[in-house]
């Protein structure tokens, strides 16, 4: 449990602008830093900080060719005399690569740790922040973490259920909700569980939050008709379970999925934005679903999904999927590109 308090520690601190230590090396995140705080966390007299940014993203800064590694890798950039803060928040920040076209020359350097580094790029993105961090051995810190803590946090170990009451519903009278906490979450997931409980397989819906979609009738995706019929269809079945899970933006956080709509509105597809933000196209982790469904006693699923991976994250977990049912719902003239790219691109079928 002290883990994960300390992990919790740690994203408030980079949200907040603070430095943080992943064992003795120390980050700071980009998008919360202000010039104060990146003098201190330089030093006085010392070399200066150099840079972390992901792979995707440094592969749309033409990075990638400085190095023999896969472009999912992150990598390291040495600090020059020019590169302050904002020059930093330019490179971190794909929303000004118009504005900042002609960034560079940079000079990559090798990762003293690479564990150490995906370690801390996930724990930006825990923070809902850029994965791009200012970083330094030694550096100040006002919480440490161990990389073990940050890579396994968040994946539901511990998770518990801590509530759950009666939900009738426009869908189906005959409902429950049941509440999940973990002490390894700062996020807390719900199951909706509708109709008779029977020894058969449920109808099982793994939906991930989606504001927009879901609240505010967003046409860009198809998030919520999709959600809708999958409510009317497990209720139609008499027995099933919609997972909610809190992993907005495919798992890259809100803000963040409000800049790729916004690079999305300069052409690039789903895949390509998240790539220019920093992330890879799908950063959810299905390893939470399945914790839910055992502690649900439900090791057997029917599974409303069109997306494979999900089925085989599923399976790598412990959970039996007996049969993949499409969900067909939502396709519009707003959300066609969006549809076209998940079938395409991130192998998603009917």
């Amino acid at each position: 449990m002290s883990g994960a308090r300390d992990v919790a520690r740690a994203i408030d601190a980079l949200r907040r602008g603070w430095p943080v230590a992943i064992g003795d090396i120390s980050f700071l995140a980009i998008e919360t830093a202000d010039a104060g705080g990146l003098a201190v966390f330089d030093g006085a007299g010392k070399a200066p900080a150099s840079l972390l940014i992901s792979g995707n993203r440094a592969a749309t800064l033409k990075l990638t060719n400085q190095r023999e590694a896969l472009p999912t890798k992150p990598v390291l950039i040495r600090r020059s005399p020019w590169l302050n803060l904002e020059a930093a928040t330019a490179i971190a920040d794909p929303a000004l690569d118009l504005a900042y076209p002609l960034k560079g020359p940079f000079q990559t350097a090798p990762l003293c740790s690479p564990p150490t580094a995906a370690a801390a790029l996930r724990l930006a993105r825990l923070a809902g922040l850029l994965p791009a961090l200012f970083t330094r051995a030694g550096g100040p810190a006002e919480a440490r973490v161990t990389t073990d803590d940050v890579m396994t946090f968040g994946t539901g170990a511990d998770l518990r259920i801590v509530s759950r009451a009666r939900l009738p519903n426009r869908f189906a009278e005959k409902a429950e909700i049941v509440a999940f906490r973990s002490d390894g979450d700062t996020n807390e997931h719900v199951a909706l569980l509708i109709g008779a409980s029977a020894d058969a397989p449920p109808l099982v819906r793994i939906h991930s939050e989606c504001l927009t979609g879901d609240a505010l009738g967003s046409l860009k995706c198809d998030c919520g008709p999709q959600l809708s019929a999958a409510l009317a269809a497990i209720a139609a079945a008499g027995w099933g379970i919609l997972l909610y899970l809190r992993q907005e933006g495919r798992s890259i956080g809100l803000v963040n999925k409000l800049r790729a709509y916004q690079l999305q509105d300069q052409g690039f597809d789903t895949v390509d934005a998240n790539h220019r933000l920093g992330f890879q196209d799908d950063e959810r982790d299905f390893a939470v679903a399945a914790r839910m469904l055992e502690k649900l006693g439900r090791r057997e699923i029917r599974l409303l999904t069109n997306n494979p991976k999900k089925v085989a994250a599923l399976e790598a977990e412990g959970i039996r999927v007996v049969e993949r049912v499409p969900l067909k719902a939502g396709a519009g003239a707003h959300n066609q590109a969006y549809l076209d790219t998940k079938r395409d691109r991130s192998g998603h079928q009917l």
